[in-house]
């Protein structure tokens, strides 16, 4: 009986959960991955090889039915789940003043209601194996920037964090956020181009998600914020 940890990753077939999921593969990890595209997903299990530990799974992670099918599909697959990856997020880089609010309603339930969803389908079988919740963050959710809708989702995912883990550290289940600064992702595709100065690259974010995940039984590391050297704000 294979009795390796699992961890289930949203919107992991591309920048930060595509790293995640590839380091904790190697470190031993049965993962499932979800996305909305399935030829991402795919692709991204090919580059890997097809792994027998690696499960991908079409959904989005707005959506109550997607999130629960995806835990359930895992739980079906490997029989347990000790770790959740809320990744999945999406930005409009447009302000509250002068932006196109036709792209606003899906980024907001994408970025806050997600990892929110993912919390709730998770926690009776994170309950079971005394496992984490990772919410990936934002710099932006720490500092404020003018008519930044984006940011404010993700000052919402940083109190999400909090206010989690203070209901479900009596179940011992820990709670990390970690803060990405300035990272090369396709995140930037929408500005046609990468912001100026030194980004960190997507490894070195999950080298602290991981970090994270590998702390010792009883120790919970709650708030990561990394930014690359150079990144003032």
């Amino acid at each position: 009986m294979n009795d390796s940890p699992v961890a289930l990753i949203t919107g992991g077939g591309s920048g930060i959960g595509a790293a995640v999921a590839r380091q904790l593969l190697d470190a031993g990890y049965r993962v499932t991955v979800t996305g909305r595209g399935e030829r991402r997903l795919r692709d991204f299990a090919e580059k890997l090889g097809n792994p027998d530990g690696l499960l991908t799974v079409v959904g989005s992670a707005a959506e109550y039915d997607d999130v629960r099918d995806a835990v359930g599909r895992t739980l079906e697959a490997y029989g347990r789940l000790d770790t959740v990856v809320a990744n999945a997020g999406v930005a409009t880089h447009d302000s509250v003043a002068d932006g196109d609010p036709a792209g606003w309603t899906e980024m907001v339930l994408t970025n806050v209601l997600g990892p929110a969803l993912l919390v709730r389908a998770s926690v009776a079988a994170l309950k079971e194996t005394r496992g984490r919740i990772v919410l990936v963050g934002s710099v932006a959710g720490f500092v404020n920037t003018p008519g930044n809708l984006y940011g404010a989702t993700k000052w919402a995912v940083t109190g999400l964090a909090e206010n989690t883990r203070r209901q479900v550290t009596e179940f011992g289940i820990g709670v990390t956020l970690v803060a990405p600064g300035r990272v090369e992702t396709p995140f930037w595709d929408g500005l046609g181009s990468l912001p100026p100065g030194h980004l960190l690259t997507a490894d070195q974010i999950a080298d602290s998600v991981l970090w994270a995940i590998r702390q010792p039984a009883g120790v919970d590391v709650n708030t990561v914020v990394v930014r690359p050297l150079g990144q003032p704000n």
